[in-house]
């Protein structure tokens, strides 16, 4: 469904919330305005097919720019509000825009002008700085009326960089009306979704996981109630406050929860809260568990990308029973190979691939990374980069991504275990091990560290953890040294520029 469908259906209920201001569009209110954002797209030449950006923070505004497009039949792509212009830039370039949405609440936004020659229709809300139309202002003028021919079009999201250049996920447009509503929305999906949800959404709205079930809640007649940032305190005021049924969190967001004053966390009516599903980044077991024994048996963890090439998906009570993993396939195999793309024996960990009835995405503007991400033979099975192993059930069980596993000695060591564990750590803020060179061993473990406390006496600390390391790893996996950090670099996501952090151990390539 589509917000056309709802206006109908019930007009002047609470469709979307600024939980911040307590603003709010109803139904119709987010119909006709986005009615109207598909107008302005007409207007300025725009067809089906066509692609829009938008960078913006955290407004209502982001929902009536994403149905206008989506219901006019182009791409859309949300672009991370914390990049450079120079970055979004590239994104807005390489993406074939010819439109814009920013927001006058950005710095950014009066810098992008000189990194976006192709792009000639811009639009920002507030004030509008030169070269920029009013959004508000140009609204205004559109008629409410739905435009002509309303084709179901499609978000075109680009990878977070963590790893190197952006690249853009794109699949084919259906061509299908928007009245049968966006791709990969079901009535009878795991979470329970209808149109009676209160969802929370405590995360940056560019985001590929955020976005997508905003956009699902809504499609299915639920509600959404957005933070304009996360905020520890505040998320569980909320949870109370607009009697929330669903929400959806990363695992860094659990850890700073967990971390507050036992007198913050149990002051809270939680009872109207029935799923809370996260994803995004492994979820450390003893972390979930302490969730668990809070929130109660309410935690959902899937595992999927923007690329949409499989899903796998775990409730409660399988996690518990299977704790550590990320749940079975509920739409294409698994398939766990090795480098040479020859398929592994249960309990050993290779490369995860989604085998599909047939490859449903490319990256845009990049064969190259499009044909790293397939098996070497089977042009099908596709990968996110991701090592894992199944058991005898077929559960999934993530090791780390590819590019961050340490090879010391000719053996693998994956950092995400390591982390997992010293996550614990009263004294730890945040944390990130990765690979450093070692003349003797090629790699040795390094662990980036955020203490808890600025203050911290750092020769000591660094001590601590590592008695505390060789209490619960393997000798091989302890780190060999620490360094200290005041703030990890990790996007209001909860992913983690690793990249920043292990490029300035490494000689720069010639």
């Amino acid at each position: 469904m589509y917000p056309g469908h709802w206006a109908t259906v019930k007009p002047d209920t609470i469709a979307v919330t600024n939980t911040a201001t307590g603003d709010s569009y109803t139904w119709d209110e987010l119909n006709d305005r986005s009615n109207q954002v598909a107008q302005l797209l007409t207007r300025c030449g725009l067809d089906q097919g066509d692609h829009v950006a938008l960078i913006m923070d955290n407004q209502l505004a982001f929902f009536v720019i994403a149905w206008g497009v989506l219901r006019s039949g182009m791409y859309l792509t949300c672009i991370n509000r914390y990049l450079t212009a120079e970055e979004a830039g590239y994104i807005v370039n390489d993406s074939e825009s010819t439109a814009l949405f920013t927001s006058d609440a950005l710095e950014v936004t009066p810098q992008l002008l000189a990194h976006i020659p192709n792009c000639p229709n811009r639009f920002c809300t507030g004030h509008a700085p030169q070269g920029f139309q009013s959004f508000t202002e140009e609204l205004a003028a559109m008629s409410i009326s739905p435009i002509a021919d309303e084709r179901m079009g499609d978000s075109m999201l680009y990878s977070s960089g963590t790893t190197g250049r952006p690249k853009g996920i794109k699949r084919p447009l259906t061509g299908q009306p928007i009245s049968d509503g966006i791709p990969g929305v079901n009535r009878a999906n795991a979470y329970g979704i209808d149109e009676d949800t209160r969802y929370l959404s405590p995360a940056p709205l560019y985001h590929a996981a955020p976005f997508g079930y905003c956009m699902r809640t809504l499609s299915l007649g639920g509600s959404v109630f957005m933070m304009e940032r996360f905020d520890e305190v505040q998320s569980l005021v909320n949870v109370e406050k607009y009697r929330i049924t669903h929400s959806q969190w990363v695992p860094t967001m659990f850890v700073r929860m967990l971390k507050l004053p036992e007198s913050d966390r149990t002051q809270f009516d939680l009872s109207s809260h029935k799923v809370a599903i996260h994803a995004a980044a492994p979820c450390p077991v003893a972390v979930k568990q302490q969730m668990m024994d809070w929130w109660g048996p309410i935690l959902w963890e899937y595992y999927a990308g923007t690329e949409r090439n499989g899903t796998t998906i775990i409730n409660p009570q399988q996690w518990l029973a299977h704790p550590g993993s990320v749940g079975q396939a509920v739409s294409n195999p698994i398939r766990i190979c090795n480098d040479e793309g020859f398929e592994l024996p249960t309990g050993e960990a290779g490369t995860i691939y989604f085998e599909q009835p047939e490859k449903s995405f490319e990256y845009h503007n990049a064969p190259d990374k499009t044909s790293a991400a397939t098996h070497p033979t089977e042009p099908n099975w596709t990968t996110l980069g991701d090592v894992g192993y199944l058991d005898e059930e077929g559960y999934l069980y993530l090791t780390d991504r590819k590019a961050f596993m340490i090879i010391s000695g000719g053996v693998n060591i994956y950092p995400q275990e390591i982390e997992d564990a010293l996550i614990l750590h009263p004294d730890v803020q945040d944390i990130a091990v990765f690979g450093i060179p070692n003349p003797d061993f090629g790699e040795e473990v390094k662990a980036v560290i955020e203490p808890a406390d600025r203050n911290a006496d750092t020769t000591h600390l660094a001590d601590t953890l590592a008695e505390y390391a060789r209490e619960h790893l393997a000798s091989y996996k302890v780190p060999r040294s620490f360094d200290f950090i005041d703030e990890m670099p990790r996007l209001p996501t909860g992913k983690l520029y690793k990249r920043l952090l292990k490029d300035k151990y490494w000689p720069a390539k010639t």
